[in-house]
């Protein structure tokens, strides 16, 4: 230990022995341990000291096992054991670090710390050591690389540090503060200040700090505000050393005498339960090292400067027996430590040596270390050194091996040739967002690259993927072996990292810097989540489905539209279709077609994903245009009947999907029979041609919309099954195309493959050269090549290959109902005519706007993303901006692309599934006005599906007609959930919980309250959500709802459908009311209602202090309205009635917001009452309560 620091007075303080008391030895030590250690008189360091053979060291007491030299002359300031390797630390008062590795004190690595300061205190850490001398503190790996250097304010005397967590310092020293350093960043992050100046000395436990100070006292310190909570009086003069083992405090120092300082006898002991001093134990040595042992006992080891070391229990009697001596080489000790094992000792002295004393023969440092890294040994060459200085040594003196190939160094120089590297593309998002004034454009910068630097690359791919491969999952019945590729990062699956907070923390805007609302893939089922979104930004099938509303329960027309509108209210957070997804799994075609995957099959990637979207595609596109064809709907769920939409008879979905057909069947008998019907969509019917021919898309499209097969069919005429030839003619073409790609084999993959090698070929001899993978072209010739009588119109020949897919089609229906299909470049007007005359000519154009592709990686099982062209509405309402731009959505991942990445197919692991083209100007043919279709008349209802429900037992009256609520006004909300499936959380190794899936929870009971009026209090809405589905846990101590609530048979509750309950709150979030509550982003979240922010008044967040802890509607209600709430279970009635009282209270205590200086104050004194309290609510006697409250008397009567 450091005297200098304490007091300048005891740097030459030596204490002798007690005059009237002789060191008694150990009988087991040898007493030729304790023979003098010498130095030769030129200051030679002797040999390292080691025991002798014959000294036989008895287990469980304490005994020298080796000495060493650290640093001749130079005393030791500081002694540390290592606490995760074998590793002894040691430092001298000239700045130098030492390490010695196991027993045996074998030098490990030696460095200096500092030039002129003594090193003060040593901390090891896992990936290096701390060192602190007076204004520095140095991080060093145990090599003696320097991890960073802090430098403090040259004023400072530092003297002490703590390590508090694995990233957060203390230090301290004779100034009036505590300086807070984060490890992490190496910056101060917070400065406490201390009353008492001079902390020497700190420790800690899981109760308190504890800082000894220069003056004697120890003062005991709040862990988290760092406020003193106690102090201890120890000594008069000044204090020496202190330790802290359970509940005992024991602490050595120096008392004040007339002549000066001097050692007091009498250890302080301190019982940390009481916070009282019990018998101070008197000792037989002058102490001023002292440490727990605790082994067996809590016994404690005092150590003298002189050498002596006594061992005795704390509250006991000290024995002199048990005095035992450190034969130092100098006349003082200067440090001590005990290992963290206890099973070692290590003493340092005034003449730089280092004693180590264990109790057994082979004693480890720590419980459990872990392997110690070792320098390589150097190995020297027996080469011949070369001089040279001298012109005739012969070079052939180093031999090299004989070969007669050709050197590298003689490549000749015309196969060289300089190949320049083309800069890289310009950001998409640049594109985007840039606004042109005359020829210059102008962007804001998106910060993805630093300032004023482009990076070039070597690889196109560079950027575009990660350093490692995997093996792909290929296609269904691919036989060949699977081989090595890399996917695209932003391709991968996603995931929701959980924390203790669930997904308040996750940083959604990470993946999503657009406006547009990703989709999480969390929910059961949520494969379908792209495909959600093609509909979505689909704009007359957006408007049409949130014009639709009906009386069925699950109707998945419904539950799209709430979700459509969800989507737009957001403005860039993610949002769940999990009451769409929970329609979706009642539907029986669903479970048939086997659309709906058990959690295992969804989490392994069992099944392919692409046929099952696919599947998927036809089933929504049916299920909606049966939906929509449903023509009977009451007044209070007035939808798409009186829509803009909706003709007599068919559904606007069969407007605009439905292709009329005539199939033909042609018997060899020459009968031929001729059905009409219609289809939503085709599949594609690839060639059975093993030649390598080459084919358009558009040839392969028209193939399979006019589709001609021979099959077994009935015949009239004959009478019998007889081989028919069946062909499909086209009577009238949809508005949109819905093309599934069935690449579900190797077959179809190898086609596509080669398709889009033929294509590239083309795409180069078109620009009028041979193909070249390294040929790099002028800046002229790739104009040319992106020129409109070009294929594609492209900046990178990396941007031709793997696309065969056009990015528009034309259709001509001709006089004998034949179909002409080919595929369409604007250079083509000529040709055709333009496309606006498609009603005069019968030629159609469609643009290309969506593709879904299945992303093929084995790490993850595969998932599936959409490539979509936005439109130019949905950025103006967004971004206020008139502009088309291609994207990738990835579930919450959103991303621009450019649009050559939608067409670009890469069939090792970008497998294409489905393909949507839309006619041109599409949305001039469609009414695009939404009209809410959701009515006041929603909360009149009062029907309940409980057949034992009775009015007595209503617990809400509706609301009248005047009551009719407005924008603005208040209304006090509360949910309580059960649970349908548990978390599952998995236990990493070191003890932490990982949550891998949350527990899928849904609403129970929903309770809206009057905020203002006469009635202010009174529910208005109290329902009883029914649920079809398995409830795992009712959670009757949160939610207060118990088995059979929710069913229908036995409930005497009011029970309606979660559909009925969702349009009421619809309604009033459309009015524009302000919802008041505890907690409501996790009950909009679990309800699946998206809520503008300045619509919600959170209690939790108007009593909330940066960076401290959430508050319990309980607590804040004693604490401000004097109720006592939630005594055995959660009432949402009476939930809501509170928050609503709380939001009045935080109006009267902020005086409406106008004086936050003063509700901080309020606030302040809340969270100090609520530590004070460990945050739960007292109980006394007469303790009031809402239903002792006079509060709400009306509401009381009820």
């Amino acid at each position: 230990m450091n005297f200098e620091g304490l007091d300048p007075g005891l740097a030459e303080y030596a204490p002798a022995i007690h005059s009237a008391l002789d060191p008694v030895l150990d009988a087991h030590l040898n007493p030729s341990l304790l023979q003098n250690v010498e130095l030769d008189p030129e200051g030679v360091a002797l040999e390292a000291l080691p025991v002798q053979e014959s000294v036989h060291i008895m287990e469980g007491v304490y005994s020298e096992l080796h000495s060493v030299v650290a640093e001749v002359g130079v005393p030791v300031s500081v002694s540390h054991f290592d606490l995760h390797e074998e590793i002894l630390w040691v430092g001298s008062h000239g700045g130098h670090a030492t390490s010695f590795f196991g027993p045996t004190l074998e030098r490990y690595s030696s460095f200096q710390v500092n030039g002129s300061d003594d090193i003060r205190q040593i901390q090891s850490l896992e990936n290096g050591v701390l060192f602190l001398t007076k204004n520095n503190l140095k991080y060093m790996a145990r090599g003696g690389l320097i991890i960073f250097d802090y430098l403090l304010d040259e004023s400072e005397d530092m003297h002490s540090l703590l390590l508090t967590d694995s990233s957060t310092l203390l230090v301290g020293g004779l100034q009036n503060h505590i300086l807070e350093i984060d490890l992490n960043t190496v910056q101060e992050t917070q400065k406490y200040a201390v009353e008492t100046p001079g902390v020497t000395i700190m420790r800690q436990t899981n109760r308190f700090f504890f800082c000894g100070h220069t003056s004697g006292k120890i003062s005991l310190r709040d862990l988290r505000t760092f406020k003193v909570e106690h102090e201890f009086d120890a000594f008069s003069g000044s204090l020496s050393d202190f330790d802290v083992h359970g509940n005992l405090l024991a602490a050595c120092g120096f008392s004040s005498r007339l002549t000066g300082l001097a050692c007091d006898r009498f250890l302080k002991v301190y019982d940390l339960r009481m916070m009282r001093a019990i018998t101070p134990l008197q000792v037989h040595v002058d102490p001023a090292f002292l440490r727990f042992i605790p082994t067996y006992t809590s016994r404690l080891a005092i150590i003298s400067q002189s050498g002596q070391c006594q061992f005795c229990e704390p509250t006991g009697l000290a024995n002199p027996a048990d005095i035992f001596h450190v034969n130092p080489v100098g006349p003082l000790l200067m440090t001590f430590d005990v290992s963290a094992s206890k099973q070692a000792l290590a003493f340092g002295d005034s003449e730089g040596c280092v004693h180590l004393w264990t109790d057994s023969p082979e004693p480890s440092f720590n419980p459990y270390s872990r392997e110690t890294e070792f320098a390589l040994p150097c190995l020297v060459d027996s080469l011949p050194p070369l001089d040279w200085s001298q012109d005739l040594l012969p070079l052939s003196l180093i031999p090299v091996p004989l070969t007669t190939d050709t050197l590298l160094s003689d490549w000749p120089a015309a196969n060289s040739a300089p190949a320049p590297r083309r800069a890289p593309p310009v950001d998409a998002e640049i594109l985007r967002t840039m606004k042109k004034v005359g020829f210059i454009g102008y962007a804001p910068n998106p910060r993805t690259r630093l300032r004023n630097q482009i990076p070039y690359r070597l690889k196109e791919s560079d950027s575009e993927f990660d350093s490692f491969s995997q093996v792909t999952e290929s296609p269904v019945g691919r036989e060949e072996e699977p081989h090595r590729h890399m996917v695209s990062k932003k391709y991968r699956k996603v995931t929701i990292k959980y924390s203790k907070l669930g997904l308040e923390d996750f940083d959604f805007k990470h993946y999503n810097k657009t406006l547009f609302a990703g989709l999480e893939p969390h929910i059961p089922n949520a494969y379908c989540n792209c495909m959600i979104q093609v509909l979505y930004f689909l704009e007359p099938v957006r408007c049409l489905i949130q014009n639709h509303l009906c009386q069925k329960e699950f109707c998945l027309a419904c539950e799209l539209g709430f979700l459509f509108h969800m989507l737009d209210l957001s403005r860039g957070d993610p949002c769940q279709g999990s009451n769409f997804l929970r329609a979706f799994r009642t539907i029986p075609e669903a479970s048939a077609l086997g659309l709906i995957l058990a959690d295992s099959d969804e989490a392994s990637g069992k099944g392919s994903l692409a046929r099952l979207i696919q599947r998927w595609n036809r089933f929504i596109l049916t299920q909606l245009h049966q939906d929509m064809q449903e023509l009977e709907v009451p007044q209070a769920y007035r939808g798409a009947g009186g829509s803009s939409f909706c003709s007599s008879g068919d559904s606007v979905i069969g407007q605009l999907f439905s292709c009329e057909m005539e199939n033909c069947s042609l018997c060899r008998c020459g009968s031929e029979t001729v059905r009409a019907s219609s289809t939503l969509l085709f599949t594609l019917s690839y060639p059975e041609d093993k030649t390598g021919k080459n084919y358009d898309f558009a040839q392969v499209l028209k193939r399979s919309i006019c589709l001609e097969q021979n099959t077994q069919a009935w015949c009239d005429n004959c009478e019998k099954y007889q081989p028919t030839i069946q062909t499909r003619n086209i009577r009238h073409l949809p508005d949109i195309l819905v093309i599934n790609c069935e690449v579900n084999s190797s077959k179809e993959a190898d086609f596509w493959r080669m398709q889009a090698e033929f294509a590239f070929k083309m795409a180069i001899k078109k620009y009028g050269g041979e193909i070249s993978k390294n040929k790099e072209f002028a800046l002229a010739d790739w104009k040319e090549l992106g020129s409109p009588e070009g294929m594609l119109v492209c900046s990178s020949i990396e941007e031709l290959k793997n696309v065969w897919l056009p990015f528009s089609i034309c259709m001509k229906m001709t006089k004998n109902k034949g179909l002409d299909v080919c595929n369409w470049t604007d250079g083509d007007e000529m040709q055709w005519g333009p496309a606006r005359a498609e009603e005069e000519h019968g030629v159609y154009v469609y643009d290309l706007m969506a593709t879904v592709v299945h992303i093929l990686d084995s790490r993850t099982g595969g998932s599936l993303v959409a490539h979509i062209k936005v439109g130019e509405t949905y950025h103006q309402r967004k971004e206020g901006v008139t502009h088309q731009q291609w994207y990738l959505f990835n579930d919450f991942l959103i991303e621009p692309i450019d649009k050559h990445e939608a067409v670009q197919f890469d069939m090792n692991w970008k497998v294409p599934a489905i393909l949507y083209y839309i006619k041109r100007n599409l949305n001039s043919k469609y009414n695009l006005n939404i009209k809410n279709p959701i009515e006041a008349s929603v909360l009149m209802a009062e029907a309940s599906l409980a057949r034992k429900q009775r009015k007595t037992h209503t617990t809400f009256i509706p609301l009248m007609l005047n009551e009719m609520p407005q924008v603005g006004d208040l209304v006090g909300l509360d949910a309580e959930f059960v649970t349908l499936n548990e978390e599952e959380a998995e236990l990493r190794s070191d003890g932490t919980k990982s949550t891998i899936k949350p527990s899928q929870m849904s609403v129970a009971r929903i309770t809206c309250v009057r905020g203002q009026g006469p009635n202010e209090g009174i529910p208005f809405i109290d329902d009883y959500i029914s649920t079809q589905e398995q409830v795992v846990d009712y959670l009757t101590q949160y939610s207060g709802i118990k088995p059979g609530d929710l069913d229908a048979k036995i409930s005497s509750k009011h029970l309606t459908t979660l559909k009925s309950t969702y349009l009421k709150l619809r309604f009033l979030i459309d009015i524009g009311v302000k919802f008041v509550g505890h907690g409501l982003q996790k009950d909009f979240r679990v309800i699946n209602l998206m809520v503008p922010k300045d619509q919600v008044l959170d209690t939790v967040y108007l009593f909330h202090m940066p960076r401290k802890r959430m508050i319990s509607l309980r607590f804040l209600a004693w604490y401000f309205l004097d109720l006592k709430i939630q005594g055995e279970t959660h009432d949402s009635i009476e939930d809501a009635r509170t928050a609503l009282q709380l939001y009045r209270k935080y109006l009267e205590l902020s005086k409406n917001g106008t004086e936050p200086e003063s509700f901080h104050k309020v606030l302040k004194g809340l969270y100090e009452k609520g530590r004070k309290l460990d945050w739960k609510v007292p109980e006394p006697e007469g303790q009031t309560s809402p239903k002792n409250a006079a509060v709400f008397s009306s509401v009381l009567a009820l």
